[in-house]
């Protein structure tokens, strides 16, 4: 089964979250340290790190993105029943 790796930062809105992405992309800001500062998910303490996990143990607009787009990039903003999510896939093996 495939498995993968990513970390994430969740946040309350779609703006919030391009911001975030673009201080990112930009190298303003590290993905860790600004899931750290900013993200609302338990996760932000660890850099967003969620580990690693197969299809159908996250949400499925969360699983779409993770098993489906590039890994090393930051996707987003994704939107959930929790908020909006900067994805970064840091692995996957199928």
């Amino acid at each position: 089964m495939t498995q993968a790796s990513a970390r994430h930062i969740l946040v309350s809105t779609e703006q919030t979250c391009i911001d975030l992405q673009e201080k990112i992309n930009s190298g303003e800001i590290s993905f860790e340290a600004a899931a750290a500062e900013h993200s609302q998910c338990p996760s932000g303490k660890q850099g967003g790190e969620l580990g690693s996990f197969g299809p159908g143990m996250m949400v499925p607009e969360f699983d779409r993105v993770v098993f489906n787009e590039d890994v090393g990039k930051v996707h987003g903003p994704v939107q959930t029943q929790f908020g909006y999510h900067l994805v970064e896939i840091t692995s996957r093996e199928d």
